[in-house]
């Protein structure tokens, strides 16, 4: 587990392809390095995928989907897949204003994103 103030980034594996990372804080300038420390460690290879659990994100600034949308990139250039869980309505909708929701993939929870990668 690795933490910042206001921000802690958990990995939690479900099985050897699927790789899950609960973030749950705050996600700005000053806490998105800890996410992107965190997405480092994370080795995807080719059929893998890639929950991002944010559903104990109460706010994220453009620091932080710069950071999903190169863990995205990161997820397809390893051949992997990439799935959101449990977006706050919120921050949702300002994803699909941003047009995000065309590149990303979202779910309403971090079970339908696992079940969505098997």
């Amino acid at each position: 587990m690795q933490q910042d103030p206001g921000l802690t980034v958990t990995y939690q594996p479900h099985s050897a392809r699927i790789h899950v990372l609960v973030v749950a804080g705050d996600l700005d300038h000053h806490t998105s390095p800890r996410l992107q420390a965190a997405l480092d460690q994370v080795a995807l290879a080719p059929g893998d995928g890639l929950v991002i659990d944010l559903s104990a994100l109460p706010f994220c600034d453009s620091t932080g989907i710069s950071v999903l949308v190169v863990a995205h990139q990161r997820a397809q250039d390893a051949g992997a897949r990439l799935a959101l869980a449990g977006l706050e309505h919120d921050i949702a909708h300002v994803f699909k204003i941003m047009g995000l929701d065309r590149l990303l993939s979202f779910y309403d929870s971090r079970d339908l994103a696992i079940a969505a990668l098997q």
